[in-house]
């Protein structure tokens, strides 16, 4: 009965911490789950605070205003604002082109400035090449254009236009006297083969002021187009080597300067000439006093 008693004053007595007491001293040495009652728990609550408050239109509302007035008050700090633009390299023209492009009223925010769309905008127009846009310090717009170099005049049924090498339009012109020193072509897919041409010009450079131009045929091969009426037709291939031999010719019998109306050299090796119908009517009234 002593033993009894003794055990149960023992046990009423003992220090040692109850089961659950003992787990919740344990998971209290977690680092994990001391981190979750520091930071997760407040985070937790602050989140659904701020649920429940945002859950208000009104609210809702009030942080977009303030947002958006923040927003606007520091994009037109003084230091952001682009003030004027400037056009580098181009015409008086190809700049008055380009800033009907931009329809920018200044002085305008640098961020609501979209300079790839103004790049872009500015590289579709025909007389640019290449363009370059960026916000210099002190407000400016700078825009650094590389213009297409014209090189010939395209005549067509709509009229006459400058072109580069490449073929791109470049501007229209109303005469032909606007440019006197570029060559004029024309012709279907002329204005794909202006390389063809320019060296064509360059072979027929003897034939100086007589020539006038250069005409595609069916777009297949060139014609050279002289004054008095002339015309040289060239072949397919080898289209070089054939006006060469017909500089050649003029050279050492004047051919070009007689009545002819044109050389076809189409048949390579066989050229063909047709004389005007002066000369023609001439040469027949000649066979018949010869055979008289």
């Amino acid at each position: 009965m002593r033993s009894l008693i003794a055990r149960r004053r023992q046990s009423a007595c003992d220090p040692a911490p109850s089961r659950w007491s003992w787990r919740m001293q344990r998971l209290m040495l977690t680092p994990a789950f001391r981190l979750m009652l520091r930071a997760g728990l407040p985070l937790a609550i602050g989140f659904g605070a701020g649920t429940m408050w945002l859950a208000d239109e009104s609210n809702r509302q009030m942080v977009r205003d303030t947002v958006f007035e923040a927003r606007a008050s520091f994009e037109a700090r003084p230091e952001f604002m682009v003030q004027l633009m400037t056009v580098d390299g181009a015409g008086d023209t190809l700049a008055a082109e380009i800033r009907e492009v931009i329809p920018q009223n200044f002085p305008v925010s640098s961020f609501d400035l979209d300079l790839p769309a103004i790049r872009a905008a500015i590289s579709e127009l025909s007389p640019v090449k290449s363009a370059t846009v960026r916000i210099r310090p002190g407000g400016v717009l700078q825009v650094e254009v590389e213009p297409r170099r014209p090189v010939v005049i395209w005549r067509t049924a709509e009229g006459l236009s400058l072109i580069d090498v490449t073929g791109a339009h470049v501007e229209t012109i109303p005469r032909r006297m606007v440019r006197p020193d570029l060559p004029l072509i024309a012709g279907q897919g002329a204005d794909k083969r202006v390389k063809e041409a320019l060296s064509l010009y360059l072979a027929a450079a003897p034939l100086g002021s007589r020539l006038r131009g250069i005409v595609r045929i069916g777009d297949r091969r060139w014609d050279i187009v002289l004054d008095r009426n002339q015309r040289i037709l060239l072949p397919e291939e080898g289209a070089d080597e054939a006006l060469d031999r017909v500089i050649a010719m003029d050279g050492a019998q004047d051919v070009l300067a007689r009545d002819i109306r044109r050389i076809d050299l189409r048949l390579g090796q066989r050229p063909v000439v047709q004389m005007t119908e002066y000369a023609t009517g001439e040469w027949w009234e000649i066979r018949q006093v010869s055979g008289q």
